[in-house]
């Protein structure tokens, strides 16, 4: 995970998605849906469903449609089932690619992603083929874009949450944790006053690949191509995105 920061990632993309709400929502609507449909439709007892609340919130997604996403998945309303499922690949230069989706057609959305692979010169692999150059992992992102806060009393209080690891970026501190342990760290954060900028169970990579600058274009592609994709949730991958 060295030299790896995620929060690049979300940077790069936030800043792609300001002009696309609509996708944005939907995004969330699926994020919710998925949430409510495991862990069930009560935010005080599930706290997947409560983070994706509270991420939705944070982009500004009404109520309504949040309200919406959770009865579709508690079967309140009537609406269209989605069905979860994994791709797993690799990009220009070699570069391991994992791609999750929420889709109510998985024949399109396969077509969808082979397409995407191929055109911006990756490769779809099977099931396996690079999951295991991943772990699992709560990851919460704290920004310091002034750099006023003191490391160390940010590092004791999480580290006494529960969290595993924190690392320093610029303008930013990165904190991982065991993936249970996501939100009571987050709510132990919060009650001693610091301001959580993105929090989620995701995937981080064990070891990054450097490549090309071509290459980093091209994968640059792959991303954007398989972000426009509306089922698409997820996207992992480790390459070394540098500055």
């Amino acid at each position: 995970m060295a030299g790896h920061s995620k929060w690049k990632n979300i940077q790069r993309r936030k800043n792609a998605q300001d002009a696309k709400k609509g996708k944005i929502f939907m995004r969330h609507a699926k994020d919710i849906y998925t949430a409510a449909k495991q862990g069930g439709g009560d935010m005080t007892t599930n706290p997947s469903l409560r983070l994706a609340v509270e991420k939705a919130k944070a982009d500004n997604m009404p109520n309504d449609n949040i309200d919406r996403a959770i009865k579709k998945a508690t079967g309140t309303l009537d609406g269209v089932s989605y069905e979860e499922l994994t791709y797993e690949g690799y990009g220009p230069g070699g570069v391991a690619v994992i791609v999750h989706v929420l889709t109510d057609n998985k024949n399109r959305t396969a077509a969808d992603i082979r397409h995407a692979f191929k055109k911006n010169n990756g490769n779809l692999g099977e099931n396996g083929s690079v999951s295991f150059m991943f772990d699992r992992r709560g990851y919460i992102v704290i920004t310091d874009e002034n750099n006023t806060m003191n490391e160390d009393e940010l590092t004791l209080e999480a580290l006494e949450a529960g969290a595993e690891d924190i690392q320093p970026q610029d303008g930013a501190y990165e904190i991982f944790t065991a993936p249970e342990e996501l939100a009571a760290v987050v709510d132990h954060l919060r009650s001693a006053g610091y301001e959580i900028a993105d929090s989620e169970v995701t995937l981080i990579p064990q070891t990054t690949t450097t490549v090309s600058e071509n290459d980093v274009e091209k994968m640059l592609k792959l991303i954007e191509t398989l972000e426009e994709n509306e089922d698409v949730q997820d996207i992992h991958h480790n390459l070394e995105l540098t500055d």
